[in-house]
Formats: C-alpha cells, structure tokens, sequence
C-alpha cells in the first residue's frame, strides 16, 4: 500500500493544486492544466509517450468539428431568426416567451453543445427582454439551466458526455436512447415550475407587444446562400452521429469531416475558420486528459475503485446512486470536466470487480449491459444536472455570467444559486428514480 501511494502521490498533489486553481479561476485553467501537464512530464511521473497517448483525439476532433459548423451556421444569421420568430410565436407573452426561449435553448444545447449554444443565444435574449421591456438576468440564468438539462440528453450536448462517450464507445444512440428520455421528463418538470413561478414576473405591455410583431425575422438572415448550403451538411453530420456506431466511424471523425466540408461548400476561408476556434477549451482538454493520465498510470484509480467497493459493499445499485449524488454535488461547486475524465478509470477499475462477483466477463455485451451503463449513466446525469447548482458548475454558467456583465447586467453567484441549485436537486432527484426503475427495477 505504502509503495502504491508513493506512485502516485508526487501527480496527485501536481493535479490538487491545478484544481484548485480551476476551481477558483485565479489563473486561467488553460494555462493551469498546460503548466502541470508540462511538469508532470519534466519530472517523470509519465512518460511523454504516455502523456501523448492518453489525449483523447475523439474529443478533440469533435469540439474542432462541431466548432466549425456552429461558427458557419451562426454568420448567417440562422439563430438570430430562430429567437425573433420563437418571440413572435409567443405573440409577446411573458411567460410563454420563456418556456419557448428555454425550449430552442435546450434543443440546441442538446445537438450542437451547451457553451455554443449559450453565446448564440444570450445575446438575442438581452435584446428581445430589452425590446419587451421585462427582466432580463432571470432569463439568462434559466437559460443556462436548460443547456445543461438540454445537453445532458446526447453524446453531443455536454462535454461531459462528449468524453463518457469517447472514453467508452458507446454510441450517440446510446446516449439518446438511455438520457434522452430522462432529460425530456426533467425538462417538462422544469418548465412547469418556472411557469408557475415567473407567471406574474414577465408582463409584457401592449405597446412591447406592437414593437415585437412588427419585427420582420427574416431580415436577420444575411447570408442566405451561405445558410442554403449549410444546413445540408449540418444534416449529413447530424445523420452521421446516429449511424457511427453501426459504419464504425467515431463522432470525432464526423464532425471534422463535417466542419471541413462546410467550409469547402461554404467559401470559408479556413485560416478564419480555424482562427474562430476556441483554442483555449481545446488545449484545456489536451491539459486535463495528460494530468488525469498521469493519475491512471500511477495506479490511484484502482486504489479508489476498492475504497468505493468497500464502502458500498459491492451492491451496485447504490453505487450508481452514490456516484450520480457525489458528481452532482461535487459539480455544482467544481468544473465537471476534470471531475469526469478523474471518474471513468475509477470506474473502469471497479467494473471487472462487479462482473467477477457476478460470474460474467468483464468486456461481455452482458457485463457492459449490467454493470457498465448504469454506472457510465450515472456519472453523467450527475456530472450534467449537478452542473446546475451554481455559476462556476458548468462552462455554460460562466459563459452567461460574463455576458451578463459585459452587457451591464448584475448576476451574482447568490442570484444563480436562488434559482439554480434547487432545479438542480430536484433534477437529480428525478436522475435518481430514473436510475433506480430503469436499471434495477424492482419488478425484474
């Protein structure tokens, strides 16, 4: 034991103290995760092979691709149409305008990502609460909350799911098929409460009404031959991810291939393209993934794996409810990313134990069935929905903080707690029901 923690201790203290730093944002994270990656490997805890082997090009690739396509969609003006004509649907009703606006965000959130969709929305949102002459930061809090609950129901959505899904190879229909419908019922939970709370918040004059109808959506499409040759490619990608896990083609390669090719039909310069790409985010993942390897290499996940057994005595069912509680709480407070690349080699250290007790093979279709995924699905309903519990538990959070600030609007950690670790409890509440009835029902 002695000889196991003094592996692994010199990286684990290396990845507190990044953490930490991630944590609290004193320091940029990208340049917190580079730093000790960097350090890891200058002082041997892991080979830079090693290092270099553990960066997950799935992911990397489809954050590039899925980039691309957004950035490309969104100089044509399609999101900006999509906002003003949801207003005018809601005919200017307050609430009604909300529950619509919450519905596009979520829908985005869950087949392009949550941080995107958040910067493409936020600002038409500040502009139709300005127009209408109603409370804005409510707004952009709720529409934070719904690409988290939104993202959590696909591969794509989330890019906590985005490294379940490459760590793993379980397919986006996979994702679909085992969140989607947890995701759909804790969204229609949600909007009843947030229309039953705000019905008296938003009143909307006559005279906003008028100002509002008389919008025409249409002019927000500046390039409609650009946006005409778009959408079919968006299409095909989009195509492309339900049938990955049957052609044999991992989602990453789709989205490259896909951004790319847009950019090709398109006219994109890909100089501007490639330079519109969130570089930091990117570099932050190769970061995360190197510290997170160096851990696994030196033996801590196995250690923690037995730890969680022991502590929950080898039944399952409570450790799928004690892992979806602890990434939830733990991501209301913590960055969720580097929590879930940490939680998957703990998991995959504990998987072969459970299939062993149960007399099954650990890389067995069965196995993966009744051990793998109800453990994998928790983790990412915990990690996604716990995102929610405050500003600094999801990128998505931090980005509509500071486009609040930036456009003069006061968001406090205290106003996004108010709002958002009580949706975030009882969607994990609902996460926990769900998991229990479909994994281990009672009756089977």
């Amino acid at each position: 034991m002695s000889e196991t923690v003094a592996a692994f201790l010199p990286s684990l203290i290396v990845f507190l103290v990044c953490y930490v730093f991630i944590a609290t944002e004193k320091v940029d994270k990208t340049i917190v995760a580079i730093l000790g990656a960097c350090l890891l490997i200058a002082t041997h805890q892991i080979h830079h092979h090693a290092a270099m082997e553990k960066i997950d090009l799935n992911v990397i690739f489809l954050l590039i691709g899925m980039m691309m396509i957004v950035n490309i969609l969104a100089s044509t003006g399609l999101f900006e149409w999509i906002a003003i004509l949801t207003a005018q649907k809601a005919k200017g009703n307050g609430p009604t305008l909300l529950v619509l606006l919450l519905l596009v965000t979520a829908l985005l959130s869950a087949f392009l990502d949550n941080v995107t969709t958040i910067i493409l929305i936020a600002p038409i949102t500040i502009l139709i609460t300005q127009l209408l002459e109603i409370p804005t930061v409510p707004f952009l809090i709720l529409e934070a909350l719904f690409s988290n609950i939104g993202g959590t129901g696909t591969l794509v959505g989330d890019p906590p799911n985005i490294i379940i899904g490459s760590k793993t190879h379980l397919s986006f229909n996979d994702f679909l098929i085992n969140l989607g419908p947890i995701a759909l019922l804790i969204m229609g939970v949600m909007f009843l409460i947030v229309r039953y709370r705000f019905q008296h918040t938003f009143v909307v004059s006559e005279e906003a009404k008028a100002r509002l109808m008389q919008a025409e959506p249409k002019r927000a499409i500046i390039d409609s031959a650009r946006l005409r040759r778009a959408l079919p490619v968006l299409g095909m990608v989009m195509l492309g991810f339900f049938v990955s896990h049957n052609v044999g083609v991992e989602t990453g390669i789709i989205a490259l291939a896909g951004g790319f090719f847009m950019c090709l039909i398109c006219g994109e310069n890909v100089h501007h393209a490639l330079a519109k790409l969130e570089w930091n985010t990117i570099l932050f993942f190769i970061g995360l993934f190197m510290l997170v390897g160096a851990l696994e290499e030196n033996g801590l996940f196995e250690l923690l794996g037995e730890f969680m057994l022991s502590f929950t005595e080898g039944n399952l069912m409570v450790t799928c409810l004690v892992i979806l509680w602890f990434s939830a709480i733990c991501s209301a407070f913590l960055d969720n990313i580097p929590l879930v690349i940490s939680f998957i080699p703990i998991l995959n250290a504990i998987i072969p134990e459970f299939a062993g007790s149960m007399q099954l093979e650990p890389g067995s279709e069965e196995a993966l069935r009744l051990i793998a995924e109800p453990l994998y699905w928790s983790l990412a309903l915990g990690a996604c929905l716990g995102g929610n519990g405050t500003m600094i538990g999801a990128s998505a959070n931090v980005v509509i903080t500071q486009i609040a600030r930036d456009n003069r609007y006061a968001l406090s950690f205290a106003d996004f707690f108010k709002l958002g670790f009580p949706c975030m409890l009882i969607s994990v509440v609902f996460a926990t029901g769900y998991v229990v009835l479909r994994y281990f029902p009672p009756w089977g």
